[in-house]
């Protein structure tokens, strides 16, 4: 398969364990990943296009009242939190060692996105993530805009306003600042504000210094159901350049956690990342 069609997710050995004997793939809140503008970054491109549209036809009040509007609904951000998983398009990339598998001394599990695609539905989806600041050209630009000329005043309370709100609150995970183009990523996001039907119950992860919200993703449940398996679902795993890990006592770990065939799918990374002195 090329790279396209196979999804890799960095991740630590804990994690690894996770997703591996326990079948359970975690879905993290967006807000506490490491864009400290995710989801608003989306907002707030949406308001500057609605409003440059504004300003181009002299509307004064309105793009008062559509910044207003927009600034009142970011701070509902939380009531809106979207939980996702993370990819790369990215085979034994630098990059991703160092933000997301452990500095380099973690793992990487590549995903068939195929599958994944299948297993996306109802409140889960599989998302692309686009690199941009300028929405100009999203639908939504146009449904906002089409109600700031007809409404003779804007509320967060009009049903309409709401609607479209949720929408692009919706559409907020796929969206990221350029500078994070390098990532090439892909997300399985579950959006539990946005549709029925996800029965899935919150866990939280406690640590030392907080407490974190998410939510446990039954692997062996979504493989049966669409008629596949996990060793079907993962083409390879690749121990990171700055492991210590024996991929011998790997392979023993797959075979007693009953993926014989996933033992065969082993393999050391190449990328010649280096750990920085101390």
């Amino acid at each position: 398969m090329s790279r396209h069609k196979i999804l890799y997710h960095y991740t630590d050995f804990q994690a690894f364990d996770g997703i591996l004997r326990c079948a359970q793939l975690r879905v993290n809140n967006i807000l506490n990943m490491n864009d400290a503008a995710e989801m608003r970054h989306f907002m707030g491109g949406l308001c500057r296009s609605v409003v440059r549209r504004l300003e181009r036809e002299g509307r004064t009040e309105r793009v008062r009242e559509v910044r207003e509007l927009f600034r009142e609904e970011l701070k509902k951000d939380f009531s809106y939190s979207a939980y996702a998983a993370c990819f790369s398009f990215h085979r034994d990339d630098a990059a991703q060692w160092e933000r997301y598998g452990n500095r380099g001394r973690g793992v990487c599990i590549a995903f068939r996105r195929d599958l994944l695609e299948q297993m996306s539905e109802g409140a889960i989806s599989l998302q692309e993530v686009f690199y941009q600041d300028d929405m100009e050209g999203h639908p939504l630009v146009e449904a906002f805009y089409g109600l700031a000329c007809c409404r003779e005043r804007l509320s967060v309370d009009d049903p309409e306003i709401e609607t479209l709100m949720r929408d692009a609150w919706l559409c907020s995970v796929a969206f990221k600042h350029p500078s994070f183009w390098s990532e090439y990523e892909m997300r399985l996001v579950v959006s539990p504000f946005g549709k029925g039907g996800f029965e899935v119950r919150p866990c939280y992860h406690i640590s030392t210094e907080r407490i974190k919200k998410y939510y446990p993703l039954d692997l062996q449940q979504m493989c049966r159901e669409h008629g596949t398996t996990l060793e079907e679902l993962i083409t390879e795993i690749i121990i990171g350049p700055e492991s210590t890990q024996s991929p011998a006592i790997l392979q023993d770990y797959l075979r007693d956690s009953g993926l014989r065939v996933l033992a065969s799918r082993v393999s050391l990374s190449s990328c010649p990342l280096r750990r920085p002195p101390v």
